[in-house]
């Protein structure tokens, strides 16, 4: 059984509210929209720090092999 401290950290940005902070990423999806219910009645202005996002994204089109060039 894994403990709460072996769960990593994503961090969370709202430009909106010019906040930052991170989260238990199992608790990612609700922070999210806690965040945005409480504060934005909804819209979703808090996301993962788009700079991680990006590199995650890049990271699983790579290890997909869709970056790859056809030949």
């Amino acid at each position: 059984m894994s403990d709460e401290s072996d769960d990593p950290t994503v961090p969370i940005v709202c430009e909106a509210c010019d906040t930052t902070s991170r989260v238990p990423l199992s608790e990612l999806r609700e922070s999210l929209d806690a965040h945005n219910e409480k504060r934005h009645d909804g819209a979703e202005k808090a996301q993962v720090d788009p700079v991680l996002a990006d590199a995650l994204a890049d990271a699983v089109a790579d290890d997909l092999g869709l970056l790859d060039e056809e030949p």
